[in-house]
C-alpha cells in the first residue's frame, strides 16, 4: 500500500488543522493506521492510531482531547483533526499502516508502510 499525507501548513497557536492520509494500491480497510510526528532533533513519536474498522482509537497523552483520528474506508483515507494547537506540536507528521489490528502505542518499527510526511508549524 502507498500512503500520501497532506494538509500540513502553518497555523497560529490555538488554531486547527486537518491532515489527510490517502491510501492506494491496497484498500485501507486492511490496515490499522497510525499517526506519528518528528520534531527537529527528536525521535519520531507516536501520536495516535485507529483500528481497521475505525471502532477503536488511542492517543498519546500529549494530544489527548485535542486531536481526533477518523477514517473513511470508502475513500481509503484516514484523518487527523488537530485543534488547540500548541507550538510544541510543530513537527513533520507521518501516517503509517500496519496489518496487525492494534491501536496500542508501539514504536515506529512496528508499522509496515509509511507516507512521506507533511510539515505542521504552530507559531506562538
Amino acid at each position: 500500500v502507498q500512503l500520501q499525507a497532506s494538509g500540513g501548513g502553518e497555523v497560529q497557536a490555538g488554531g486547527s488543522l486537518r491532515l489527510s492520509c490517502a491510501a492506494s494500491g491496497r484498500t485501507a480497510v486492511n490496515y490499522a493506521m497510525g499517526w506519528f510526528r518528528q520534531a527537529p532533533g527528536k525521535e519520531r513519536e507516536f501520536v495516535g492510531a485507529i483500528s481497521k474498522a475505525g471502532e477503536s482509537t488511542y492517543y498519546a497523552e500529549s494530544v489527548k482531547g485535542r486531536f481526533t483520528i477518523s477514517r473513511d474506508n470508502a475513500k481509503n483515507t484516514v484523518y487527523l483533526q488537530m485543534t488547540s494547537l500548541k507550538p510544541e506540536d510543530t513537527a513533520v507528521y507521518f501516517c503509517a499502516a500496519r496489518t496487525w489490528d492494534s491501536v496500542a502505542p508501539v514504536s515506529p518499527s512496528r508499522y509496515d508502510y509509511w507516507g512521506q510526511g507533511t510539515q505542521v508549524t504552530v507559531s506562538s
